[in-house]
């Protein structure tokens, strides 16, 4: 059996190039039959649909992933996951990448890659960390997070006379329905 494995961490990668249906389409034009398992916002470290993927695999299934990236977060966790799944006898396919061959050279190869996606995901982490450092100190308005969404006082008024309710509210403003009751209860 052929499994396609997809995953976004955030939202943003959503809008970039990394959404699930990009990626579903792309393991699908190589393996039209492939049974596709999705995994969305996974960006704590556990992630328990692909861990129960790789529990369910069998000798002869193989595992298909669009990129090294969304496949392992880290050399420690690429190079498990890859044993665990050479030792059940099935195989890896990284798209971008091609098949991870069971040789030494296939080892030194994805062990490399691997590296490098690691490397390149914390120099990420270590510039936006330098960025919102320096912003702190140059900004005297540099707030971290989203920017508060503006719900006009009047509609809070309307919705806490029952004018209104939280959900028409929320359609009126273009916020969530959470937006409205943080704001009915901070008020």
């Amino acid at each position: 059996m052929i499994y396609g494995y997809a995953r976004v961490s955030t939202r943003g990668q959503e809008r970039c190039g990394n959404s699930l249906p990009e990626q579903e389409e792309r393991i699908r034009q190589m393996y039209p039959t492939a049974e596709i398992v999705t995994e969305a916002y996974s960006g704590a470290r556990e992630r328990p649909i692909f861990e129960g993927l790789i529990n369910k695999l069998e000798k002869g299934d193989t595992l298909v992933v669009c990129k090294l990236d969304r496949f392992a977060r880290s050399v420690q966790h690429g190079l498990q996951y890859i044993d665990r799944l050479r030792e059940k006898g099935v195989r890896v396919h990284i798209l971008n990448m091609g098949l991870i061959e069971d040789t030494p050279m296939g080892r030194l190869i994805v062990t490399n890659l691997l590296a490098f996606a690691e490397f390149e995901r914390e120099t990420i982490l270590e510039r936006t960390q330098a960025g919102k450092e320096q912003a702190r100190k140059t900004n005297p308005d540099y707030r971290e997070g989203r920017k508060r969404l503006s719900v006009p006082e009047s509609v809070i008024e309307d919705v806490r006379a029952g004018r209104l309710s939280i959900a028409q509210a929320a359609r009126d403003c273009s916020v969530s329905r959470c937006t409205i009751e943080r704001r009915l209860k901070a008020c």
